[in-house]
């Protein structure tokens, strides 16, 4: 694997001497759908996740034997979780783990690339972090001259990419994670003086921390229809309008994950249907039509969304759908205590509540809702299966007083 400038200054990524464009999802679920729907190379964040077999099979072994390959993601500490890149004891630990785990995998045929860290650098502001990942980067070299390696950061921001180019003069490939701002990256990178490839290594949805809020802070999570469009617009942008740096994207998250909601940033239901975000994809990986479209919700309605209302009252909601036969699908609708485990991040959340006997009548795209008797925050959730893999959901927050 190699990369190479074309005589038109874009860049590109070689494997078996032929040019590849990544084609990528962050996750490790659902990959025999993912390969039959275009996709051809995951990103992980660390080496547990390699290590984690399934029916005796590992992801790497499992991803050779469907055609993919991998982003293998080395989990640099960050200080946010206690870690002190002032001290030698750690410093030494975490060198000596990054290159067993480098001479353990770099014979495998998946492996594209290192994933050397992901968001360790917080603001960028402390360059003892970047020093430390120029250091780590030299020594991957050494025990693999074949794997380049591509440093993954938290967004553009607060002139991050020039801090680290003062230290850091060894990475190949820079990975930007980035949710609302995705159209931006490559003028933001140009900037700040970086002019070698770089991949979206996170990207889908706005994420609730710039998105619009309640009047009681509760953040208001996109439609379906919206975060599908949000994810075909932002890979778009990378090739139509940048300089031909990128070489390639992943979507977040290839699987299901509680963060803020139950919804969010997930591109499959908890029961494991697609929605349309991975429709989107798709098109975008074949430029084709899926053969099973998952159904398009595009709004929740109801009097009371996103507004304070009486405890014990009763109320109308429905669902605008897009779907060949609506008669077809089954409607799930949940009435759920707002999270208050909102970490930072994408550290791990714990799921709320679910809140009994507050669904009085589900009438498929129509129920009747009881508001909880306890006053407080709560999201009206509605999931929707088609019985053939597809599915969506949409949530909205209210108050209950």
């Amino acid at each position: 694997m190699s990369l190479r400038q074309r005589p038109d200054n874009r860049w590109e990524i070689l494997r078996h001497g032929e040019p590849f464009e990544v084609h990528g999802a962050g996750g490790y679920q659902h990959l025999r759908l993912f390969r039959d729907l275009g996709g051809n190379t995951l990103r992980t964040w660390g080496i547990e996740q390699l290590e984690t077999e399934v029916n005796g099979e590992s992801l790497l072994d499992k991803a050779h034997r469907l055609g993919l390959v991998v982003v293998v993601g080395i989990w640099l500490k960050h200080p946010r979780h206690g870690a002190d890149y002032g001290d030698e004891s750690f410093l030494l630990e975490q060198r000596n783990r990054v290159r067993a785990s480098v001479k353990k995998y770099r014979d495998h045929p998946a492996v594209l690339m290192w994933g050397l860290g992901n968001e360790m650098e917080e603001d960028g502001d402390d360059p003892r972090v970047w020093r430390e990942l120029e250091i780590l980067a030299q020594m991957v070299k050494q025990e693999d001259a074949l794997h380049p390696i591509c440093t993954v950061v938290a967004g553009t921001s607060d002139n991050k990419v020039a801090k680290m180019m003062a230290h850091y003069t060894s990475l190949d490939i820079l990975g930007v994670n980035i949710y609302g701002g995705a159209e931006t990256v490559d003028g933001e990178l140009a900037a700040q003086g970086w002019n070698r490839p770089y991949l979206l290594t996170e990207f889908g949805v706005r994420g609730h921390w710039e998105i619009p809020t309640t009047s009681w802070g509760a953040p208001i999570e996109p439609s379906p229809a919206t975060k599908a469009a949000s994810y075909a617009s932002a890979h778009d942008r990378q090739f139509s309008h940048g300089r031909g740096l990128c070489l390639g994207t992943f979507c977040f998250i290839w699987g299901h994950k509680q963060e803020t909601t139950d919804t969010w940033f997930g591109m499959f239901l908890a029961s494991g249907e697609k929605t349309p975000v991975v429709d989107a994809m798709s098109r975008i990986w074949t430029g084709q039509e899926p053969a099973d479209p998952a159904p398009v919700l595009h709004e929740l309605q109801a009097d009371f969304r996103e507004s304070h209302v009486p405890a014990g009252s009763e109320h109308e909601v429905h669902a605008e759908l897009e779907f060949d036969d609506l008669t077809t699908l089954s409607f799930e609708w949940q009435v759920v205590a707002e999270t208050h485990d909102r970490r930072s991040g994408g550290d791990a959340e714990e799921a709320p509540p679910v809140i009994p006997d507050c669904v009085l009548q589900n009438r498929g795209s129509r129920a009747r809702i009881r508001i909880p008797d306890t006053p407080g925050p709560y999201r009206v959730f509605l999931y929707v299966r088609d019985g053939k893999g597809g599915g969506a959901a949409g949530n909205f927050p209210f108050y209950a007083e």
